[in-house]
């Protein structure tokens, strides 16, 4: 996909055999205005039931939060997530993980997340706040058929009993 580029490595007026740390130094610098123009996007939308922001000093490592979406199991859980972003982000995706234990068919017991948008399905296009939106859907909206917690898969398909387990699994975990 040409918008995965990173147009320092892909145009011809950057000569071969530039400075190799030269480019890293403006890759930094175009990622971290990157991160701090979605930081102020994230902030202005104020979309119900995600935020993220910059763990300490450091923008390349992000704390965010999601709620469970409305009229879903989830409703009413709140979980952390971590956010790291490479130096070749956007052309490549962040690394999110469930810090927030999440009992759930698409996340293992470490916190990974099994999306597409964080493998091969990324684009430069997206930012922080698709993937946050992203997540908070495939909360309510599991790939039963793909799935990375096997117990929560097969439990999915009887929602009174998935709803048990998933209060009780939150409740002993939610402040771990």
């Amino acid at each position: 996909m040409a918008q995965n580029i990173n147009p320092h490595y892909a145009s011809s007026s950057n000569p071969a055999k530039q400075n190799e740390d030269t480019i890293k130094l403006n890759d930094n610098h175009a990622v971290s205005k990157r991160l701090q123009k979605e930081l102020m996007e994230l902030m202005r939308c104020s979309d119900k039931g995600i935020s993220a922001f910059p763990e300490s000093e450091n923008l390349f490592k992000w704390i965010g939060t999601i709620h469970g979406p409305e009229d879903t199991v989830y409703e009413g859980h709140k979980y952390k997530l971590s956010l790291e972003f490479p130096n070749s982000y956007p052309y490549a995706p962040p690394i999110v993980k469930f810090v927030t234990p999440c009992f759930h068919p698409n996340v293992d017991t470490c916190g990974l997340i099994c999306l597409d948008i964080l493998k091969d399905k990324w684009t430069a296009l997206y930012d922080i706040r698709t993937v946050l939106i992203s997540i908070q859907s495939l909360l309510g909206e599991p790939n039963t058929l793909s799935p990375l917690n096997q117990q929560a898969s097969y439990l999915w398909s009887n929602q009174p009993a998935y709803k048990k387990y998933l209060d009780e699994f939150y409740n002993k975990n939610k402040d771990s």
